[in-house]
């Protein structure tokens, strides 16, 4: 704070403070006795025609030893939970442009009360498909309107995330091919170095090896390499356009058919694509497959990395391949088809997380086709604004082809850190003391000294204006007065932790109360 105060800054980097609690976990905050809500004996009448609702339970499913749960009262677990809410950064709270690759964007409330109704919560996946005849129609016409949006010929809403829908593509692609007899010959698929890491996980993960397509000069994906590399043994071409650069290749149709006359099936990852709604389709740039993110292009939040959609599409000859049961209408009816000769078989349990596809689907129906033309022009139009501002920080650089982006750039602060020594982790935690969350990249940085921005149609000019402006800020501080920066964060609810091995470490990790009651060897119990 005391750094705060003596900067005369412009008015448009704001004075944040973060509330800060030395507050213990839920588990810590247990009283034996304690109780949130004591519930009255069951009457006598009742117990006499249900019975005591226990005793009917086989034996072999009921507990041996009572659940390890905090006993705490309610007006205790309210403050704990707000307080930890105060110790938060995140998209309903701040100017959210940091995800990069994530893509947060306002979720309209309206879509949460959708979401939470008990029309909603209170189905449940095994009902009767005859019981559920509105989520059923909700999950069809969103697949209608996905398929306009795409051009592909059906959809699935199965795959919990955009990594679960490469690699329900990367095994369509195998099954494919092993319904064609070429299964064992077609073992490679090629990729980009920009493309999500992911892309190449799941395929490795599928058995298939790696080809990765380094740029030209002019950072697109090398089209002279992708001829030398497609053979009798291609089975795919993965990738992301515009890639996580933000740069657009405008010759994708050119690589989708090389790939196409070299016998392999082309698949778009279009997790981020607000800047293409209404303005381009995977069917017209030549791909059978594509998947988009509903918690990202379509409004549904993360909600802390779940519940996530990956709504992947196919062309009509994949169709087969799906992972079922694919929603159909018969009729006046809607059904569940899971007789797919060729299915894959399912890539999540039952058919994902309906309450997402809700909201997707209130989104859409809000907007309208012009209104998602709209979502991608505003897109562009603040990444360009934003794009043009960065470039007139001193210190900053967005690698690669110099103009216009699409909906996000990785940018670098490698002159910055030549010049200062302050990184882009440095300027990631100062960006934490004005209320700012900041994204750098995935591995590997193929961009040195990343950063990641994406505004989203969400953010006005006002949101984007002070979001450069502590950029600004930070980057005058690291020319004058680098240690401020270097120290960071000063405002925020914890500072720099020293160890950096605490992801790459699982002797660290601890996911669960049990689990850190073992490694820090204390034996004690909740219920002792």
């Amino acid at each position: 704070m005391v750094y705060m105060q003596k900067i005369n800054r412009d008015h448009k980097v704001r004075n944040y403070h973060q509330a800060k609690w030395d507050e213990p976990i839920i588990f810590e905050l247990h009283k034996i006795g304690e109780r949130g809500v004591t519930l009255p004996a069951t009457e006598e009448e009742i117990t006499n025609n249900v019975g005591d609702g226990v005793s009917a339970i086989p034996l072999e499913m009921l507990r041996k030893t009572k659940p390890n749960l905090p006993e705490i009262s309610q007006n205790r677990v309210l403050r704990h939970y707000l307080r930890l809410s105060q110790e938060t950064l995140g998209a309903a709270f701040n100017v959210e442009i940091g995800q990069g690759t994530c893509t947060m964007k306002y979720s309209p409330k309206i879509n949460e009360a959708f979401a939470s109704s008990p029309k909603m919560s209170e189905l449940h996946p095994l009902q009767d498909e005859s019981t559920v005849q509105g989520m059923l129609e909700v999950m069809y016409k969103l697949d209608l309107c996905m398929r306009e949006i795409s051009g592909m010929d059906y959809f699935t809403f199965q795959p919990g995330s955009g990594t679960q829908s490469l690699f329900t593509m990367a095994s369509i692609v195998r099954a494919y091919h092993e319904a064609n007899g070429e299964g064992e010959q077609r073992d490679e698929i090629i990729t980009t170095i920009f493309s999500h890491p992911s892309q190449a996980a799941t395929a490795a993960v599928k058995g298939y090896k790696i080809i990765t397509l380094y740029p030209d000069k002019d950072g697109f994906p090398d089209i002279e390499k992708l001829k030398a590399a497609v053979s009798e043994r291609t089975a795919g071409f993965v990738v992301a356009n515009p890639e996580d650069t933000g740069i657009y290749n405008p010759r994708i149709k050119e690589f989708t058919k090389i790939v196409h006359d070299a016998g392999g099936i082309c698949n778009y990852d279009q997790a981020n694509a607000n800047g293409l709604l209404g303005i381009t389709r995977a069917k017209e740039a030549g791909f059978d497959m594509c998947f988009f993110n509903l918690h990202k292009t379509f409004s549904t939040p993360h909600a802390c990395g779940g519940p996530a959609t990956g709504a992947l599409g196919v062309v009509d000859k994949l169709m087969e391949f799906m992972p079922g049961p694919l929603v159909e209408k018969q009729g006046e009816k809607y059904i569940l088809n899971d007789r797919l000769k060729h299915s894959i078989g399912k890539v999540r349990s039952f058919q994902g997380v309906p309450q997402t596809v809700l909201r997707a689907y209130a989104w859409i129906r809000a907007l309208g086709a012009e209104g998602l033309k709209d979502v991608a022009r505003v897109a562009v139009l603040n990444n360009n604004y934003l794009y043009h501002k960065i470039l007139n920080i001193h210190g900053a650089d967005a690698p690669y082809i110099k103009g216009k982006r699409l909906e996000q750039v990785r940018y670098s602060w490698e002159k910055l850190t030549k010049d200062t020594g302050v990184t882009t982790e440095d300027i990631s935690h100062r960006m934490a003391d004005f209320a700012h969350h900041y994204w750098s990249s995935h591995h590997p940085f193929v961009v040195p000294e990343p950063f990641t921005l994406e505004p989203t149609e969400s953010l006005s000019k006002a949101d984007l204006d002070e979001y450069i402006a502590s950029l600004t800020h930070i980057a005058n501080e690291a020319y004058t007065n680098p240690e401020i920066v270097q120290n960071a964060p000063h405002n925020s609810t914890i500072h720099r932790v020293d160890e950096q091995d605490y992801f790459e470490n699982p002797e660290k990790w601890c996911i669960t109360w049990r689990s850190y009651l073992k490694k820090t060897n204390k034996t004690e119990t909740i219920n002792s």
